[in-house]
């Protein structure tokens, strides 16, 4: 394997890293208005991502930061092509991150409120936004001789995008209701259980037209390999969320999302940005690369840090790994 195809893989790793944790962060933010009935409520959904929501991000900036150190023409064509997506995307993550620390610093209803707007929204919108930037992505955009985009935002609305950030908003927050379960304890673990099974019927549905399309366009013997895995685990997801077992449904609905992901870059490899004005024009993980040098320094540096980080956020799952419920906020705390 050469370096190049190795950096592809690790950030496909490391994006299908970000959208299993990340994916049940805009889930809760999604089912604060969904499930939750009141305030108390709206604060327990809080409460189960708060020791966790700001390390994953940590996943996002990894990604972004490898590709621009990895593959410079993939990041510029990217960013400059999906300015405006992936600038809403950001102004979300920075307004909801905002929401969570502020929310609780004034005891006003009308304070509070427009904050849990803010982090349902900015929850919201991620979750679609990511669908359809990954589904451009996979699906083609136009990309000139120059390896610049030459299309407009336009060009980034149209079916096969919509269709995967629905897929990818329902599936979030399937994956967060399930989260929730797993998180909470009463009244509301048992409706986020039986919302769970919805979502999940919903996202079942979206997840199968999204993928058979993808397989059909673009895909592999690999990438129907991971399509059948994602079908299974979801399946498996639903069964056991019906039967209660919170800690396995949610593992499954993480395997849905891992695997939904990586059909998509197994779909796009050896490209990472496809032409859809001319296949020669395409940027490929060999034609979009660094030089080998740059890429041999980045994986050791990668082989150190790599493993810290993630022993990190596992020791932070396992610190905060207790159910909470309405009985554990604080009457003058919401």
């Amino acid at each position: 394997m050469h370096l190049h195809d190795f950096w592809f893989v690790l950030i496909a790793v490391l994006w299908t890293g970000y959208f299993f944790l990340e994916g049940f962060d805009f889930g809760i933010g999604v089912l604060t208005k969904l499930l939750a009935r009141n305030r108390t409520e709206r604060r327990v959904l809080i409460n189960t991502i708060g020791p966790v929501w700001d390390g994953n991000e940590v996943w996002l900036l990894t990604a972004a930061g490898a590709t621009f150190a990895a593959f410079p023409d993939w990041y510029a064509t990217l960013f400059s092509g999906f300015y405006l997506p992936l600038l809403a995307i950001l102004v979300c993550l920075i307004v909801r991150g905002v929401a969570f620390e502020y929310r609780h610093k004034r005891s006003e209803e009308r304070w509070q409120r427009n904050w849990e707007r803010a982090i349902f929204w900015c929850s919201l919108v991620p979750a679609f936004l990511w669908g359809v930037v990954f589904a451009n992505m996979v699906g083609g955009v136009p990309i000139g001789a120059d390896k610049n985009y030459a299309g407009d935002v336009f060009d980034l609305i149209n079916p096969y995008a919509l269709l995967g950030g629905l897929m990818s908003l329902v599936l979030f927050t399937f994956h967060g209701a399930v989260f929730a379960a797993l998180k909470t304890v009463g009244d509301i673990r048992t409706r986020a259980r039986r919302l769970a099974g919805w979502l999940g019927l919903g996202a079942g549905a979206l997840a199968a037209g999204f993928l058979l399309w993808t397989q059909l366009d673009s895909g592999s013997t690999s990438s129907l390999v991971a399509m059948a895995v994602a079908v299974l685990a979801l399946a498996g997801a639903l069964v056991m969320n019906g039967r209660g077992r919170e800690g396995w449904a949610f593992g499954l609905s993480g395997v849905t999302i891992a695997a939904s992901v990586a059909m998509l870059f197994l779909s796009l490899f050896p490209h990472v940005m496809p032409s859809s004005l001319d296949p020669a024009w395409s940027l490929t993980a060999e034609n979009a690369a660094s030089s080998p040098y740059t890429l041999k320094i980045m994986t050791w540096i990668a082989g150190v840090m790599t493993p810290v980080v993630m022993a990190y956020q596992a020791w932070t799952y396992w610190v905060f790994r207790q159910r909470i419920g309405t009985q554990h906020i604080p009457v003058d705390v919401h």
